[in-house]
């Protein structure tokens, strides 16, 4: 008996041992994973020397046959420092955006339209098929469908307005427009990004058509004069030349050798002249009059409960090949920060949609109601590239000297990089304010200036008091004034 309960002790001990082990060492992956977060852009981290801030709109514009594209000047100094690049694509009804993949991270948001992705992912099986018959193409092209098993590709998924699209670097990508309105969306490329190991500049590998054709279209946004030097401005535009030779290349198979092709593709020399390119004019959005794809239901039904609130993803159930990379931000059942005399954030990070853990970015959508304000904060760990979808606000940007970098009235279409740890307020004009905010880190924290949460409310009274020089009731009103949490209703001065 004394033995079966000195072997019970000891076997208790031990296992408590061992949960303090599991815990001490959760706690230190924890902390890892954290360093992690915080260090991951460090080995391309850039320079942010910035003493000015612009709202910008894109400075180039390309036409493609089903579409459009713009482009911002990356060469501008607060683009460098955050390490982004940054454009708007437009894909007109049947229009098909031509496979690609890219040497670095990108988060899209769609602000108009909807239509089919679809990803490519190395190494991953088919797992959709669709049938065997079709009532396009010759007859002996039907026979020879009707003959095969059918055809076999990997996961196709459909996207709306409000969509943020999280797209992996190195997977090729396409998109297809199968409605009735022009998809208009923005994205973000995370060039410095650890993923990329090149420069920092943003490269799309087409693997199909001839994208570079469909330059003579482009229109340049004509800058006004500036105190820089002809020297500066002549380097500006070679960069940016150059840029764009690298944005709308060839194809990667036309610079391949036609009887290699022919040889490792098994195919005859006039199908590899086609899908090498060189005469194609279409640009890198071709229309696509008779694409039909089809999607299960069960896919959409899951889709529903999930935004309804029924089904909660936790990432475990989730492969690498069959990863979900959507989540809308648009539904306002899903604010993270509700203020109905203000408006609504809602945030979308790692914990709600874990591939974005890979691509250390996240995303929020702002809704600011008429004169309401955005508590003044600073963006703990990210930079911050906010694109204004609607109305407009004025917004202050304040650097760490206490210089103001950036006071300007702030509207549809322009967009505005505030770096890390900048401090900046905004408050809506009459229309309201409506944004999308790009962020450098997967789990990106702000700290506020005022409301509920802010850093003097935390402080004791004291130390507001001798940190400013002002009365104990003033100290008060300093801490306690503001009962909202970061959407500020439009109130007078105490």
């Amino acid at each position: 008996m004394a033995r079966a309960l000195i072997f019970s002790l000891c076997l208790i001990s031990l296992l408590f041992n061992l949960s303090i082990a599991q815990l001490e060492l959760s706690q230190q992956q924890l902390f890892q994973n954290l360093q992690n977060q915080q260090q991951h852009r460090l080995r391309a981290k850039t320079s942010c020397s910035i003493q000015q801030i612009n709202a910008r709109k894109p400075s180039r514009r390309v036409e493609y046959e089903a579409g459009s594209a713009e482009f911002w000047d990356p060469n501008s100094e607060e683009f460098e420092c955050a390490g982004i690049e940054f454009a708007r694509h437009t894909i007109q009804p049947k229009g098909l955006m031509l496979p690609y993949y890219t040497n670095a991270p990108q988060l899209i948001y769609i602000i108009q339209g909807s239509g089919i992705q679809g990803n490519v992912i190395p190494g991953c099986a088919e797992t959709y098929e669709s049938g065997s018959s079709s009532s396009y193409g010759s007859e002996r092209e039907q026979g020879e469908e009707r003959r095969s098993s059918g055809d076999r590709h990997q996961k196709l998924r459909r996207f709306k307005q409000g969509d943020i699209l999280a797209l992996k670097p190195g997977i090729t990508h396409w998109a297809y427009n199968d409605g009735e309105n022009p998809i208009i969306s923005v994205s973000i490329r995370d060039v410095a990004n650890e993923a990329n190991q090149l420069d920092l500049k943003f490269r799309k590998f087409f693997l199909a058509g001839n994208p570079q054709a469909s330059r003579q279209g482009r229109q340049e946004e004509r800058r006004p004069e500036s105190h820089k030097s002809r020297e500066e401005e002549y380097r500006r535009g070679k960069e940016q030349e150059e840029r764009q030779q690298q944005d709308e290349s060839n194809n990667i198979l036309s610079g391949f050798d036609q009887e290699f092709l022919a040889q490792a593709l098994n195919i005859n020399s006039e199908t590899v002249r086609k899908i090498q390119g060189r005469d194609d004019n279409r640009g890198a959005v071709v229309r696509a009059e008779r694409l039909r794809l089809v999607l299960p239901e069960q896919e959409e039904r899951q889709q529903q409960r999930r935004e309804g609130g029924g089904y909660d993803d936790n990432g475990l159930e989730e492969t690498f090949c069959s990863i979900n990379i959507r989540q809308n931000i648009d539904n306002p059942n899903k604010a993270d920060v509700y203020n109905p005399r203000a408006g609504r954030v809602t945030r979308l990070n790692s914990q709600k949609l874990p591939i974005l853990n890979y691509l250390r970015l996240s995303a929020d959508r702002g809704v600011l109601y008429k004169n309401a304000l955005m508590a003044p904060h600073w963006s703990v760990n990210s930079h911050t590239i906010t694109y204004v979808t609607r109305g407009s606000a004025r917004i202050q940007v304040v650097g760490n000297q206490g210089n103001t970098v950036f006071d300007d009235e702030v509207r549809e279409g322009q967009l505005l990089v505030v770096p890390q740890n900048f401090a900046v307020v905004k408050k809506a004009n009459e229309q309201g304010f409506e944004w999308v905010a790009f962020r450098t880190n997967d789990n990106a924290m702000i700290g506020q200036l005022a409301g509920r949460l802010s850093a003097f409310r935390d402080m004791p009274e004291e130390v507001v008091m001798n940190s400013f020089g002002v009365s104990r009731k003033e100290a008060r009103n300093l801490k306690y004034n503001r009962e909202e949490t970061t959407l500020l209703s439009p109130g007078s001065n105490a």
